[in-house]
């Protein structure tokens, strides 16, 4: 596989190099759906490069060499604090994890989530090429969910492309679960829910065919039979139909405090057990609830609150069911376990920080159009950040999330002056 790889790349390359660096994004984005991810990468050193990676290599080649686009960039605070990220990832696995392994790591990282990220930000500058963005990405996926509805029909994945899959698993008595070119099925669901809620911005003058491509992916969702890309689902859409009381969300967060209060105190189970009732099956959802308990209340975390575990095993599932092995089904556990607090405090500043300059000046915009938009993203960010909580991401939903924090950070004002967004992020701040 590693001769296709190298072909498909080869291809990918040529084609950004030729196109504008927007369309060339939209190469790069269609590329990372479409070829499985992991299959048949190329090791230069020890570290290994997937087709995506080589691609968006050259993009930036690109963006660097043939154009002034990085004269124009102004920096902000997110930016800042990406960077920041994943500096301190480094310093704390420099204290856990063995040099090279580290660098290994977080350099996959890197091509993954950090130059997408800083892709977005340096070519998306109109509200024109985002709409170019989203119209590629809407169509690359739901022709997608199309093989996933497919495989979860017959248990024939089409698009294997030579790897060794094991047999999907079979719920509701009928379905599999579609994986495509994911690396697992939940992977999938996820992506599908993020990308269908993030999609839906288009669809705000009515056109009949994107409603139909926003089915198509949220159809996705359900093809991958994971609780994780269903929560997501319900997630998205629950957030998008509150478009029309988004002024009571003050209230709404209140009203949801509330209930879980109530739950706690009514009920002999925890509110987050609560969930477990909703799910594929109740003993994974059990044992996410405990992994909560453990690291929180039950010295999972003793000692290791700084920098975390690193790459060791952490022993959890020993005082949850006496497995040997802790799977971390929750990103945000995942974040502290390997990187403990150093780590965990600046992911959570991006995420809060992204949201933040989703938002600013959100409520004096006057064209619902736009509004919509921005609520869009907002719905497709929330799902992800709500499946953090049954799932530790990796692959093309990573990849997604940290082009979704570059869209948080060019929106708001493209959407609120019509100009590129160099000069319109100087008049809204940081």
């Amino acid at each position: 596989m590693e001769s296709v790889t190298l072909l498909v790349a080869v291809v990918g390359c040529l084609l950004v190099l030729y196109v504008r660096p927007i369309y060339g994004l939209a190469v790069y984005i269609i590329l990372s759906i479409w070829y499985p991810y992991g299959v048949g990468n190329l090791t230069i050193g020890t570290i290994d490069f997937s087709a995506g990676r080589i691609v968006i290599i050259a993009l930036f080649i690109k963006i660097l060499f043939t154009t002034d686009i990085v004269g124009r960039f102004k920096v902000i605070w997110l930016d800042r604090l990406v960077v920041i990220l994943f500096l301190a990832e480094i310093i704390a696995g420099l204290t856990t994890i063995e040099t090279m392994k580290l660098i290994e790591n977080r350099s996959g990282d890197f091509f993954d989530m950090a130059l997408p990220y800083f892709a977005v930000r340096l070519i998306v500058t109109t509200k024109e090429e985002y709409l170019s963005l989203l119209k590629a990405l809407v169509w690359s996926v739901a022709i997608l969910a199309i093989f996933a509805f497919y495989e979860t029909i017959t248990g024939n994945n089409l698009l294997k492309l030579g790897r060794s899959l094991a047999v999907p698993e079979v719920r509701l008595k009928y379905f599999h679960r579609a994986q495509v070119t994911f690396r697992i099925s939940i992977y999938f669901g996820v992506f599908c829910a993020m990308v269908g809620a993030l999609c839906m911005g288009l669809v705000k003058k009515g056109s009949l065919l994107y409603k139909i491509l926003i089915v198509l992916i949220f159809t996705g969702s359900f093809s991958s039979m994971s609780s994780g890309g269903l929560l997501a689902l319900m997630g998205a859409i629950g957030f998008l139909c509150f478009y029309r009381f988004r002024r009571r969300w003050k209230e709404a967060i209140i009203g949801i405090i509330i209930m879980c209060g109530l739950v706690e105190i009514i009920s002999n189970r925890h509110f987050y057990d609560v969930i477990g009732r909703f799910t594929f099956s109740s003993s994974t959802a059990w044992y996410r609830s405990k992994l909560f308990e453990v690291a929180f209340f039950k010295g999972g975390m003793s000692g290791h609150w700084l920098t975390g575990y690193g790459f060791e095993e952490p022993g959890w599932g020993l005082k949850i069911d006496h497995r040997d092995h802790t799977d971390m089904v929750n990103h945000y556990l995942l974040e502290l376990c390997r990187y403990g607090l150093v780590g965990f405090i600046p992911f959570c500043a991006v995420i809060i920080t992204a949201i933040k300059k989703l938002f600013s000046g959100f409520w004096l915009l006057a064209n619902n159009e736009d509004t919509w938009l921005i609520w869009c993203l907002a719905g497709g960010l929330f799902s992800v950040l709500l499946a953090f909580n049954s799932v530790s991401l990796f692959g093309q939903p990573m990849i997604m999330l940290y082009m979704m924090f570059g869209f948080c950070a060019i929106v708001p004002a493209v959407v609120r002056s019509g100009i590129p967004v160099a000069a319109a992020a100087g008049r809204m701040g940081p």
